[in-house]
């Protein structure tokens, strides 16, 4: 009967602590529209999810957070800095292609979220077979190519792949 109810307790926790915060009030009647919203939203959204989420790494997923929460705030400044300077039409921007191994579509969706939400990258395109992903980057010389490919699949894939494999 609960699992019925709550299909996804992770995703309903969340909205009970996020709702308060994005209404910015503690007032009974936000409560209770967070208490509604925890339920309703996962169930009406339960067919949108291909596969339930299990995370084998909890203490690994909450760093990973912190590490992409970090590298949002240092592409931000660099970002800043790139449209700021006197050569901001100098840069170098490029497409890349990544190849991948994850192939767990919880753990892509994270890899997607963090790599559209770092200023200066963008995800352009997932092949059908998952087998690599087209990756638009707005500051990267020909000769950085592979260390920038290196990178993703060191910081974010392989813990993701801890996580959700």
């Amino acid at each position: 009967m609960i699992k019925r109810l709550l299909p996804s307790p992770l995703l309903s926790l969340l909205i009970l602590i996020l709702w308060p915060m994005l209404t910015q009030s503690l007032a009974l009647s936000d409560w209770l529209l967070a208490v509604i919203l925890a339920i309703l939203v996962p169930l009406f959204t339960n067919s949108l999810r291909p596969t339930p989420v299990r995370i084998r790494k909890p203490w690994l997923f909450a760093r990973l957070i912190l590490l992409i929460n970090y590298d949002i705030l240092v592409s931000n400044l660099k970002v800043a800095r790139l449209i700021l300077s006197p050569r901001a039409n100098d840069q170098t921007s490029r497409f890349v292609r990544i190849p991948l191994d994850v192939r767990d579509p919880n753990a892509l969706a994270v890899l997607s979220i963090a790599l559209c939400l770092t200023p200066g990258t963008a995800w352009a395109e997932l092949a059908l077979d998952r087998s690599a992903l087209l990756m638009h980057v707005l500051e990267l010389g020909e000769d950085e190519v592979d260390d920038f490919v290196a990178m993703i699949k060191r910081r974010y894939e392989r813990p993701l792949m801890e996580i959700f494999e």
